[in-house]
């Protein structure tokens, strides 16, 4: 699985991280918040991944800085999210 983001034409700032067979991670650590605008956003990014591949399965990992309405928003779109420590 190719995790560079230009392969999904994606921009090169993007971080993906390969999982396991057919499941890619969209990295964000960031230090501030992730809020809803935020999750929007990472849903974007995630539908031009599986419109590029449709049958991969995408998930985020990121800081435990993320609001609740991100949360169900992201999981009501079948988007896992992995909490790790910074």
């Amino acid at each position: 699985m190719d995790t560079n983001p230009q392969t999904y034409g994606l921009s090169l700032r993007i971080e993906l991280q390969k999982i396991e067979d057919n499941h890619i991670a969209i990295v964000k650590l960031i230090k501030s918040r992730i809020i809803q605008k935020d999750a929007k956003k990472i849903l974007e990014i995630a539908k031009r991944l599986q419109h590029v591949k449709p049958s991969i399965k995408v998930s985020l990992i990121c800081t435990p800085n993320i609001c609740s309405k991100s949360l169900s928003l992201l999981k009501r779109e079948g988007i896992a999210c992995i909490l790790i420590e910074d």
